[in-house]
C-alpha cells in the first residue's frame, strides 16, 4: 500500500469515528500501539492532537517523533514511572497508592505536573489492573493532597466476558457518585473500538480508539 493509499484509508475511518462521537465532544486519543511512526505523523497531519501508547518504550520513540498530547495507558510498573513522566501528559492507569506518590516526586523535581486517571476494576480480577470501589476511593483522597498530580477521574475496562451495557451501567452509578465526591476530578476514561459509542452513552468524556480507526493490528 502506498503512503497515498494509507492516507485516504486512515482519514475515511478517522472521519467515520469523527462523525459518530461529535454528539457527545469527548477526548478522542487514538491508540497506536504497534503501528509505525508514519501512521502517527499521517494521523497528526489529520488533526489528531491525542496519542496514546500501553508501551513507554513505544510512546517514548513515537513521542519524540511526533509532537502531540501523549497518554500511557498500560500497566505501571514502579521502575517504568520516571520513563513514562519523560513522554506522557496523562496516565491513565493508576491502581496503586505508590505509583500515585512516585509520580509526585518526579514531576515535583520538576516543577511539574502530571494528569492522572484511577482506574477502577469492576471485577476484581489482578491481571488486568484497576482497583476495587473502597481502594480507588482511597486512592482519589490521597491524590487531592498532592501538589503535583492533577487527578483528572476514573479509567474503567469492562471485564472481559462482561455484558456491555450492564457493566457500563455500572460503571455509570459509581462515576456518579464519584463525581460528588471529587467534583474537580469529573472525568471518565472509558471505551474502546469495539464498544466506544456504549461508554459515550454511558458518561464517557475520554474514549480510546485504535483499529476501528487504524485497521486490524499485527502483531508479528
Amino acid at each position: 500500500m502506498s503512503t497515498q493509499q494509507r492516507r485516504e484509508e486512515i482519514q475515511v475511518n478517522l472521519e467515520k469515528v469523527r462523525k459518530e462521537i461529535e454528539p457527545f465532544h469527548p477526548t478522542l486519543i487514538v491508540v497506536t500501539k504497534t503501528y509505525p511512526i508514519s501512521d502517527v505523523q499521517i494521523l497528526s497531519e489529520l488533526g489528531v492532537s491525542d496519542f496514546g501508547e500501553n508501551r513507554s518504550s513505544e510512546g517514548l520513540e513515537k513521542a519524540a517523533a511526533i509532537s502531540a498530547t501523549w497518554h500511557y495507558q498500560g500497566e505501571v510498573q514502579t521502575k517504568k514511572v520516571r520513563e513514562i513522566l519523560s513522554w506522557a501528559s496523562t496516565i491513565h492507569s493508576i491502581d496503586q497508592v505508590k505509583h500515585l506518590e512516585k509520580c509526585d516526586v518526579i514531576a515535583a523535581e520538576t516543577s511539574s505536573s502530571i494528569d492522572i486517571f484511577l482506574q477502577l476494576s469492576l471485577d476484581g480480577d489482578p491481571e488486568r489492573g484497576g482497583a476495587d470501589r473502597e481502594e480507588l476511593l482511597e486512592m482519589a483522597e490521597r491524590a487531592s493532597s498532592l501538589a503535583h498530580v492533577n487527578l483528572l477521574g476514573i479509567m474503567c475496562v469492562p471485564p472481559v466476558n462482561a455484558e456491555l451495557t450492564a457493566a457500563y451501567s455500572e460503571l455509570s452509578e459509581f462515576h456518579q457518585k464519584f463525581r460528588m465526591d471529587f467534583p474537580e476530578s469529573p472525568a471518565l476514561s472509558a471505551g474502546m473500538s469495539g464498544d466506544y459509542m456504549i461508554a459515550l452513552e454511558h458518561g464517557a468524556t475520554h474514549i480510546r480508539v485504535g483499529s476501528s480507526i487504524l485497521g486490524a493490528r499485527n502483531y508479528g
